[in-house]
């Protein structure tokens, strides 16, 4: 058998099993609602945007989308990362969590009468006099989500996956509901106003009465220093991150114009978006799962491995047949006035292909409390990427989209060497982990190019079907022919986890 079931064995000798599959059964449980509640939530997000569409504006959308601008950046700020450092450090006490409860909430109080303050200018610069009072309704979500912070963390940590769920659904439930009831009456943007502010509010007191912590006021930060750093650190990581995942827009934006903006935004969305929700749900559970275990290091290596080789079952396939379909795709779905977004989005496909599999080392980073090292990461790739865009622009939207295949991997590798020494992993047993999925995934592309000599010269409908029909039936095959052992042994884990 490969090496990740003798880093499975390994790592159930040196742990108690009894503690290691009650772990591994919160992991899974944890991914299958949080799984099963954002789907849901989605389809609600999708119905009810098109029920809306009916009842406001475009314009309405529009001034939404201004003050969400501002918003959308200070919300990244506003927690000050308190509720990963909760989860985090697992050896603050309860006066501790008080106060950081108490400076989050202080935080929030300072941000909400900043937003009073700048929703004058922050409507002139849009131009639109409304920005200013949705901006100062708006900021009123920084306090209730400042009070959520204590619930939602000890939740978190204590591996309440169910109950965090059901929070999510219910906030998307109690927007979805407010949000149709006040634009039926003709509340235009103030419905989608309203049901923002009032969804965090209602979640708040869900969440409190579930977990309710005391807050005290934070007095003398000393005592606070060491987790004060940590969530300092997370919010430069958070900016950093937000700064270069946006570079590329706003460089195509500028540089290319609307058009190039268009379509490299169309391409970005479905390379990126399908893999970014698979990796989003594995780094929703996996904070809580990795602080769990944050001193063991043999089992943060074998949850690396494990979570590794499961995304990489769903994400190489993925990833790189729509890299192989894009021409058809693109032509089939949205006509040729989109040939445009052809390039961008194979190259784009190929980079999430390498992106998905790295989603979980920062969260094995801030687990083991190296926080400085991520946020050097951050603040690296911060300084890099967006010089490549701008170098990658001279070619159009696939020279931007090939920035991110050529300076992503340099820039991560800062990363993967500090996992890698940090779990005493080697490049060859990562690389085993990837090999069923990588395997599997050669086959599929050998069988998708003569699928599509073959039928080269048939409708555009016809070659994309059959490359998906093809494509996904080899893959399938080979993975259960040549790794039938890697597919039992998750199978034996999730029959194990049943039935306890």
């Amino acid at each position: 058998m490969g090496i990740q079931q003798q880093t499975v064995d390994e790592v159930e000798e040196s742990a108690p099993p009894a503690s290691t599959r009650a772990l591994d059964r919160s992991l899974v449980v944890g991914l299958a609602w949080t799984g099963g509640m954002r789907w849901v939530i989605q389809v609600l997000s999708w119905l009810s945007t098109l029920v809306v569409a009916r009842l406001v504006r475009p314009s309405d959308y529009g001034l939404m989308g201004m003050a969400m601008v501002y918003l959308g950046f200070v919300a990244l700020i506003n927690e000050f990362g308190i509720g990963s450092v909760i989860v985090q450090q697992r050896d603050l006490t309860e006066d501790q969590i008080a106060r950081l409860g108490g400076l989050s909430v202080a935080v929030a109080l300072f941000f909400f009468f900043l937003s009073l303050a700048l929703a004058q200018p922050i409507a002139l610069f849009f131009g639109e006099p409304k920005v200013r009072a949705i901006v100062m309704v708006l900021s009123l979500s920084f306090l209730t989500s400042a009070l959520l912070v204590l619930p939602r963390a000890l939740l978190d940590r204590e591996l309440q996956f169910r109950r965090l769920a059901l929070l999510d659904l219910m906030q998307a439930l109690i927007q979805t509901v407010v949000t149709l009831a006040f634009a039926a009456i003709g509340f235009g943007y103030w419905a989608l106003v309203i049901s923002f502010v009032g969804s965090y509010a209602v979640a708040t007191v869900i969440a409190l009465s579930w977990r309710h912590h005391r807050i005290a006021w934070p007095g003398d930060l000393r005592s606070l220093t060491g987790p004060v750093r940590m969530g300092w650190h997370l919010v430069v990581s958070r900016v950093a991150w937000y700064s270069y995942q946006n570079a590329d827009f706003a460089i195509v934006g500028r540089v290319l114009g609307k058009v190039a903006l268009g379509t490299y935004t169309f391409g970005w969305t479905l390379a990126t978006v399908p893999i970014e929700r698979v990796s989003a749900l594995v780094g929703r559970v996996a904070p809580a799962t990795f602080s769990a275990v944050q001193n063991d290091r043999p089992a943060l290596k074998r949850y690396l491995l494990l979570i590794t080789e499961a995304l990489a079952f769903i994400t190489f396939p993925a990833s790189l047949g729509l890299a192989l379909t894009a021409n058809d795709l693109v032509i089939v779905a949205l006509g040729e006035e989109w040939r445009g977004a052809i390039m961008p989005l194979r190259i784009l496909a190929l980079f999430a292909t390498y992106r998905s599999i790295g989603t979980i080392l920062p969260h094995i980073l801030v687990a083991t409390r190296h926080t400085k090292q991520n946020m050097t990461y951050s603040l690296v790739a911060l300084a890099v990427l967006p010089l490549l865009f701008l170098a990658g622009s001279r070619w159009g939207t696939a020279g931007v989209a090939f920035a991110w295949v050529v300076g992503y991997p340099i820039v991560s590798s800062i990363i993967y060497r500090k996992v890698f020494r940090l779990l005493d992993t080697s490049l060859a047993e990562y690389l085993r982990a990837l090999a069923p999925a990588t395997t599997g995934t050669s086959a599929m592309i050998a069988a998708v190019i003569v699928v599509k000599l073959l039928v080269s010269a048939a409708h555009p409908v016809v070659r994309l079907a059959l490359s998906v029909l093809v494509g996904a039936g080899t893959y399938v095959a080979i993975i259960w022919v040549a790794h039938r052992d890697r597919v039992e042994a998750f199978r034996s884990l999730l029959r194990e986890i049943r039935d306890q």
